[in-house]
């Protein structure tokens, strides 16, 4: 009876730095890797020991970035704590047309950017259990100076204002809680009454509802008619 649009949709998942929103898209993604994907931002900061390139992100330096940005490559970017992010926009073009939902783990900025340019976009801001917590996060990264994670950490007390900005908020204390949270709320958004095409009956459909419309409808075995 519904038919729903074809299109996919766009998720946005952010957290202040260390709050988990990789650790959570992997879990969503070794769920469902056929309807969903990550879109892989650009970045001119240095790539971490445990990073890939074209999978974690795709570094370039930031000479290289602006000229991207010159080409209009990206849908939007930002600089974050010294360093350009952007998303690229053809990539996201063609997998929502072929009904794929696409994640974009963005930082707020950038977020606040999508949100002007895909208003029906799915926001979901990774709140840390604790500032405390976030803290012990930063230091086991083992990558950033003790200036660095003061820097990050005061980004992260003022990013964690801006979550009223998003549809919904989802603290992960537990990963596999997190990642199950999240799982409903894309799930419930797929239920949403904007996602519906049309609304269609079929041809028997139509035919009951015309033998209930009917004046002698009390005499109808209807039990049969349904067979």
């Amino acid at each position: 009876m519904i038919k729903e649009k074809k299109t996919g949709q766009v998720i946005v998942i952010s957290s202040p730095s260390g709050g988990g929103k990789g650790s959570i898209i992997k879990g969503l993604l070794e769920n469902d890797n056929k309807t969903r994907t990550l879109s892989i931002s650009t970045t001119s900061r240095p790539m971490r020991d445990n990073d890939i390139d074209g999978v974690t992100y795709n570094f370039v330096s930031k000479e290289e970035f602006e000229e991207l940005i010159k080409k209009d490559y990206f849908l939007e970017y930002t600089n974050y704590v010294g360093n350009y992010y952007g998303t690229p926009k053809n990539f996201i073009k063609e997998k929502l047309e072929q009904g794929i939902d696409v994640i974009l783990e963005i930082e707020i900025e950038g977020a606040s950017n999508i949100k002007k340019l895909i208003p029906e976009a799915i926001f979901i801001f990774i709140m840390p259990p604790s500032l405390k917590t976030l803290v012990q996060r930063l230091k086991l990264r083992n990558t950033d100076t003790n200036d660095k994670i003061i820097e990050r950490f005061n980004k992260a007390y003022k990013e964690i204002n801006e979550v009223s900005k998003y549809n919904y908020v989802v603290v992960n204390d537990i990963l596999e809680d997190a990642i199950n949270k999240v799982e409903a709320i894309l799930k419930a958004e797929k239920c949403r009454v904007d996602r519906i095409e049309e609304v269609f009956l079929d041809t028997k459909e139509e035919e009951i509802h015309e033998l209930l419309m009917d004046e002698k409808f009390e005499n109808i075995n209807l039990a049969e008619k349904i067979q």
